[in-house]
């Protein structure tokens, strides 16, 4: 079984770098083959999100009959959370530890909260689906228990992306960490999208029985991917221990204060927000809108998440290709890594985001499914050059000994604009249906503007990043170094 494991692990680490972006980080002391295994817990975010934001959003909304606005608060509860993934990945960046480890006891921990999450969910979903009309429960309990559930995994998924991130980062050298974090998502996306592809599998024919088995399976799985992935990653070193223990730790507002004290970081992390809002509004939306409007199966709706995941790989791979066209090199001064402009990359992201919502409106005007396949398929391609340029713009930013802090602001402004998003589109579309206004399409079409209009304004605010940096030859990082010098 060794060997057979072996002789698959070296086979897909001779595809890796002809089929995967960012492939080509590996390295004699870091194969490829350890980069996909640390890479596992990627695939349990992935299917985290594929559940949460997907299949369980569009039973809640069309099955049990739940209000949209209710599910998009529960879905955008981990965003009270989210903003804590900046503080986690300074706390791992200086953890003091017996082994010297800095990043396992977090991504541990977040493991443990998402298969907590995962426990509880099962059983608010038999109450949601009028189990508990029978045994005199009433119904805020399953909507409280559903909330706890979703609160726990998103937390647990937030500790373990962000550490995840920063271990693979450690893993690396320097001038290798915004390639070998683009690998880590462009795993998050393959697992989406294999999570998504087995969900519309097992949920075929639905019923809340198999959508019950689904849920505890994933946490089972969770554990297992996480498991395999830490063993054997971050090395024990007592001598850094040893170090750290006497070390006076830099306090987690002053590291802040350094990272966004320059503008440009700041108009940065704004442009992250906006798009960021823009790309998600509907992701707790596009499923029900599919189900509702299209007439889509569960099974259909949730292979949207598929396409979407299957777009922004693409996208993915075209930025890897971009950004590192031509020679790349590293300068001895300043340490600047040369390549192209990310920012300009993050620009044309949102423009193909807007064309995509102008795809949804068609597929509302035709009744077709086959169009709002093809809009989310341009969505995703478009979240995946945004969300590319964006990452390595975040990294080319932060100061070399604050990598965990960098990962968590990126990380904290995204997923508190998505979720925050989520919340308010779902909002929207319920306080749309309670007027008489338009047909059933309206809804869903006015938050599918609102994100067009969030698209637009990231396009504004990331112009300027985009026109200073390719003033600058392109190659100037986007906002402060170690010395905290905005070079745009």
């Amino acid at each position: 079984m060794s060997d057979l494991r072996r002789f698959a692990l070296d086979q897909v680490a001779r595809l890796g770098p002809r089929f995967l972006p960012f492939a080509d980080v590996a390295t004699e002391d870091v194969p490829l083959s350890r980069l996909l295994r640390l890479s596992l817990f990627q695939v349990s975010v992935g299917m985290a999100l594929v559940l949460m934001l997907g299949t369980l959003n569009r039973v809640m909304i069309v099955e049990l009959g739940v209000p949209a606005s209710l599910v998009a608060i529960m879905i955008a509860l981990p965003v009270l959370f989210a903003p804590f993934r900046a503080l986690i990945g300074h706390r791992s960046d200086n953890h003091v530890s017996a082994f010297g480890w800095r990043r396992v006891p977090y991504i541990w921990k977040g493991t443990l909260l998402q298969f907590g999450g995962f426990a509880v969910m099962p059983f608010a979903l038999l109450v949601l689906s009028g189990f508990g009309e029978s045994h005199d429960l009433s119904p805020w309990i399953g909507q409280a228990a559903a909330a706890v559930a979703f609160l726990l995994v998103g937390a647990g998924l937030h500790m373990v992306q962000t550490v995840g991130l920063a271990l693979a980062t450690d893993l690396v050298r320097e001038e290798d960490q915004p390639r070998v974090v683009g690998l880590m998502y462009v795993m998050l996306l393959l697992g989406m999208m294999a999570s998504a592809f087995v969900f519309g599998l097992l949920l075929e024919p639905y019923s809340p029985a198999r959508l019950i088995q689904v849920i505890q399976g994933a946490a089972v799985v969770t554990m297992i991917l996480n498991g395999i992935a830490l063993w054997k990653q971050e090395s024990r070193d007592r001598v850094r221990a040893q170090a750290m223990k006497t070390a006076v730790a830099p306090r987690f507002a002053d590291s802040w204060r350094r990272l966004t004290e320059v503008a440009s970081v700041r108009r940065l992390l704004v442009a992250i927000a906006l798009g960021t809002a823009g790309f998600g509004m509907a992701d707790v939306l596009l499923e029900p809108f599919g189900g509702q409007v299209l007439g889509m199966s569960v099974a259909e709706t949730t292979r949207l998440s598929v396409v979407l995941a299957f777009g922004s790989l693409i996208g993915f791979g075209l930025a890897s290709r971009v950004l590192g066209a031509g020679a790349r090199r590293v300068s001895a001064v300043a340490g600047e890594s040369a390549g192209a402009n990310p920012m300009s990359v993050a620009l044309w992201g949102a423009a193909v985001g807007v064309g995509a919502f102008a795809l949804v409106f068609a597929s509302a005007a035709a009744l077709a499914a086959p169009t709002l396949i093809a809009a989310t398929l341009v969505a995703g391609f478009g979240a995946g050059l945004f969300s590319h340029g964006t990452l390595t713009a975040t990294m080319r930013a932060a100061p070399r000994s604050h990598v965990g802090l960098a990962l968590g602001a990126w990380g904290a402004v995204q997923t508190t604009a998505a979720g925050v998003a989520i919340a308010i589109g779902g909002a929207i579309r319920d306080v749309v249906l309670a007027a008489p206004i338009g047909d059933l399409a309206t809804p869903y079409l006015a938050v599918f503007a609102v994100e067009a209009i969030l698209l637009a304004l990231a396009l504004l605010a990331a112009w300027p990043l985009a026109r200073r940096a390719a003033a600058s030859g392109g190659v100037a990082a986007v906002g402060a170094t170690a010395g905290g010098v905005d070079k745009c």
